[in-house]
């Protein structure tokens, strides 16, 4: 079981998940992230260990399977960035999320914040028939 202060080596454990391996348990979660800790990503805000535990079994649920993998790893005092890929498998679709977390620990080492920064449009409705071809022509008139 992973405990805190968590180095690189064990963020990458910590963000890794293959495809048919089951994620975390509710007490490994908590060996690691504080009772209060604030989760956000761009599709939800969540206030303490128990809803950030319902945020994760819910989006494992609502797949078929998911995996994580660590690209890289940076950790400064009390903040660490993970870099790293997300893949969702839903009715036969996979969904390929790059993105990256911003940690913040604790003074007993354990996560306080975690903030995920990731694009959920364009891996979401990209390879969907008829709405791919709309957000990627929406995309190219915002970026270009």
């Amino acid at each position: 079981m992973l405990m805190p202060p968590l180095n690189a080596d064990g963020l990458r454990t910590l963000f890794t998940k293959p495809y048919g391996a089951p994620g975390p348990t509710p007490e490994q979660w908590k060996s690691v992230y504080a009772e209060d800790v604030e989760f956000i990503d761009p599709t939800q805000t969540k206030q303490g260990v128990d809803a950030y535990i319902q945020a994760q079994d819910g989006l494992m649920k609502r797949c078929d399977d998911v995996f994580l993998e660590t690209e890289h790893v940076a950790c400064d005092g009390d903040i660490a960035f993970v870099e790293w890929r997300m893949g969702l498998k839903i009715k036969g679709i996979e969904f390929i999320y790059p993105g990256t977390t911003c940690l913040v620990f604790g003074a007993d080492g354990r996560i306080v914040k975690h903030r995920d920064y990731f694009d959920f449009v364009g891996p979401t409705f990209g390879p969907v028939p008829v709405l791919g071809p709309f957000v990627r022509w929406m995309y190219k008139r915002f970026v270009s």
